[in-house]
């Protein structure tokens, strides 16, 4: 794939989503993942917490869920802060619990070739090591950076 083939892929994922569940959600403002939740807030989607240990704590306006399968039907992408080897059976409790799946996308260093087969044998698509808070600003512009330093 090439450099303008990844961007307008990225561009037409972070454009079309609205729903987004996010496993692996901290309460703890330091952390990568609260860090990437905000800023995807901010940016107008709704971002849904995954985290057991949170369930039931309100994060960014959001009920926390303990997992995906509690995730609302209409959200369209999971955004994974775990481990490469922790990521097949959580992508495929996404496959069969949310029938408005549209992406999985995995974090900065996660990657998982098993979890990339089950996602886009279904027709969903996959991004593996990459970061929406990073690309957002780098696809749509100075004003999206702005806000992250402002």
């Amino acid at each position: 794939m090439t450099h303008d083939d990844t961007n307008a892929r990225l561009t037409s994922i972070l454009t079309s989503t609205r729903v987004i569940g996010l496993v692996g959600l901290s309460h703890k403002p330091e952390r990568a993942s609260h860090e990437v939740a905000g800023f995807l807030n901010r940016k107008g989607y709704r971002v849904i917490g995954v985290n057991p240990g949170l369930a039931g704590q309100e994060i960014f306006g959001e009920t926390v869920v303990a997992s995906v399968s509690d995730l609302p039907p209409e959200t369209d992408m999971i955004d994974l802060f775990r481990r490469s080897d922790a990521v097949a059976p959580i992508v495929d409790e996404a496959l069969n619990a949310l029938p408005g799946l549209k992406t999985v996308w995995m974090q900065l260093g996660v990657e998982n070739a098993e979890a990339r087969a089950q996602a886009e044998a279904k027709g969903v698509t996959v991004v593996e090591n990459r970061c929406p808070k990073i690309e957002y600003p780098r696809l749509f512009g100075d004003a999206a950076l702005e806000e992250l330093v402002g």
